[in-house]
């Protein structure tokens, strides 16, 4: 670096450090003013209003959180209620449902089968891509589907569906492998 250029860097560095220079006696005096000042008086804390009880007198009305007209699809157990009054067949009351009965049957897909200690399995793909194991007597779709028989092209499910009369009708449906192009 010359001689020059030091000079022209010393002096911009003063000139930057005057312009910080600025006095702080502004500050000082409004300080001082505030202090100076009567502190104003702190308004009472309002009294608290007690509520008046209210008693509920509709413990035996219908629940407002509850459709006033039952939909089949809204209430299941509405659904196995009725079907108790008819004759024939019909859903079997309280049974956990298993997994494969959260998807639509048509969106199950058969990939395959296994046996496995005299037992054949169908592979089943659902529409997430997992496949599951699926023997004679498991659930699978969404209207009680269950399995009648596993072979080594399609498995046999027999739905139940309602009849539009207050009962059931089974409904025999196949999921099959798909056709090689």
């Amino acid at each position: 670096m010359n001689q020059l250029t030091r000079v022209f860097l010393l002096l911009l560095l003063a000139a930057i450090l005057a312009g910080c220079q600025r006095g702080t006696g502004d500050l000082q005096d409004w300080t001082r003013e505030m202090r100076a000042r009567e502190a104003e008086p702190i308004e009472p804390v309002p009294p608290l209003h007690t509520p008046e009880p209210v008693v509920y007198n509709a413990a035996d009305a219908r629940d407002p959180f509850r459709a006033a007209i039952r939909n089949d699809e809204d209430d299941a157990d509405a659904e196995e209620d009725s079907a108790s009054t008819s004759d024939g067949p019909r859903p079997i009351p309280n049974r956990r449902k298993e997994y494969l009965e959260g998807f639509p049957l048509d969106t199950l897909e058969m990939v395959g089968t296994m046996t496995i200690n005299d037992t054949l399995f169908a592979l089943v793909q659902d529409n997430e891509s997992v496949v599951h194991r699926v023997k004679e007597g498991d659930y699978m779709g969404q209207n009680h589907g269950l399995v009648k028989a596993v072979r080594s092209g399609q498995v046999e499910v027999r739905e139940l569906v309602r009849d539009g009369r207050g009962g059931w009708q089974e409904r025999s449906v196949r999921v099959t492998m798909p056709e090689d192009n």
